[in-house]
């Protein structure tokens, strides 16, 4: 999980290139110079920072990550404590000056491959040319009806979109009333999410690798099936993946991928309306701890199946293979109502937990009629399998109990969603971000 073993190919870095060379207006060198200077300047340690710190063991870390983030005698830099990274400042005024050749091809993009394949904590395969052979891909997002509004999503490789598609059109005749945090619709709601993600689990990889069903998994017979196994009055002991039209049936073998959190979502909203939501990801938090010229190397292919193929032998979609992006859960969402007027922009970071929060989100939104912030207060809930996972704050000991009378297995975990959405209304732009992960709001 924590080493060179586990590093896949950096992509952000050509995705943020690319959409520069199709829409962006700046010289990209300028892009880069607010955070050169904040590199320079550092920033004040966060609580929660230093709260993730002082829960990390200091040996998990490859020796210029331990030396950056831990003093000398291994302690976690305390909130309040000012962070300087000038070796990061150096690397993106590189990268601004030279463009982002300067990271995939020469001097840097030897010393990442040579970091990772000499990593003491567990060595990769990671080279100098699966850097220069990575390209960003652009792909359609995926769009579909719920309620009033058109919702789009990222498609596959991520799950995001399709789990979340899945879970709206499954629960769009029930009605979830206006009391919104009673069990009967959050019971409908985590029904729904478990049906989704057997599907997920089963289907669901790089498109380029794999034969995904998509149309399939949405289509209204099929959804139709699968809405009829949610009972409104108990949850279903056990949910497995279902057979849609267009796939392959038997060529999907049960996936065992074990997905971390350590990701960051932007929801952003210009003068001229044009929106951007955007979530990024190094996977668990700190991603491999392994550091190159101050910055962190992800551990993506923990995003991988853990095994090839399940106990019958089925290959599993989401299995490792060159050259394949990894399956994730990333869902930048935005909101569309009639005539594609734009009316919410929002993500979340939560590794698989992205789903339920996007649900929650839109949800909170479009049904509940709730603003932005309050959207994004409300109580986390929902389920990526067979538990029904909710936070454990005290005043949701009701619901608690009301969703086990209906059959739940009931897990009470902390859920920091990290939500940030936009709404676009009449009277301008309003914002909100869940405070659970230091989120912010801003205008100006």
């Amino acid at each position: 999980m924590e080493s060179g073993l586990s590093v896949g190919t950096p992509g952000v870095l050509a995705a943020l290139a690319l959409a520069h060379e199709k829409y962006g207006k700046l010289p990209w060198s300028d892009l880069f110079q607010p955070a050169i200077a904040l590199s320079r300047e550092g920033f004040a340690v966060s609580p929660r920072l230093a709260k993730l710190l002082a829960e990390a063991k200091p040996e998990s870390f490859a020796p210029e990550a331990r030396a950056y983030l831990f003093n000398a005698e291994g302690r976690p830099w305390p909130s309040g404590y000012r962070l300087a990274n000038p070796a990061l400042a150096e690397t993106f005024d590189l990268i601004a000056r030279q463009g982002p050749k300067a990271f995939y091809q020469g001097d840097l993009a030897k010393e990442i491959a040579d970091a990772v394949q000499h990593d003491p904590r567990g060595p990769g395969k990671l080279t100098a040319e699966d850097l220069a052979k990575y390209r960003a891909k652009l792909r359609e997002p995926l769009c579909v009806p719920y309620r009033a509004y058109e919702i789009c999503g990222a498609g596959p490789p991520s799950s995001g979109a399709v789990a979340v598609s899945q879970v709206l059109a499954l629960i769009a005749p029930f009605d979830l009333g206006q009391n919104k945090l009673t069990a009967e619709p959050v019971h409908l709601i985590a029904e729904a999410e478990r049906l989704a993600f057997a599907d997920r689990a089963r289907y669901l990889a790089d498109p380029d690798f794999v034969s995904i069903p998509v149309k399939g998994l949405l289509d209204p017979a099929y959804l139709n099936q699968r809405r009829a196994l949610i009972a409104p009055d108990r949850s279903a002991p056990h949910v497995t993946a279902g057979e849609p039209p267009n796939a392959r049936q038997g060529t999907f073998g049960r996936d065992a991928t074990q997905e971390s959190i350590g990701t960051s979502q932007i929801s952003i909203v210009d003068d001229d309306g044009n929106a951007l939501s955007m979530t990024t990801t190094i996977e668990q938090s700190f991603g491999s701890r392994l550091m190159v010229r101050g910055f962190l190397l992800n551990n993506q292919l923990t995003d991988f199946s853990f095994l090839p193929t399940d106990e019958d032998g089925r290959p599993a979609a989401n299995r490792v293979e060159p050259g394949k992006r990894p399956r994730s859960s990333m869902d930048p969402t935005i909101v569309f109502a009639s005539g594609r007027e734009l009316r919410y922009v929002l993500g979340s970071p939560g590794g698989p937990a992205i789903v339920l929060f996007v649900v929650k989100g839109l949800i909170g939104l479009i049904d509940w009629r709730l603003d932005p912030q309050a959207a994004a207060d409300l109580v986390n809930f929902g389920s990526t399998g067979e538990e029904f996972i909710l936070e454990p704050d005290a005043g949701f000991d009701g619901l608690a109990t009301d969703i086990s009378k209906l059959g739940h297995q009931v897990k009470r975990v902390s859920l920091t969603s990290g939500l940030h959405i936009i709404a676009v209304t009449d009277k301008g732009l309003e914002g909100g971000a869940d405070k659970r992960r230091e989120g912010l709001a801003i205008g100006d």
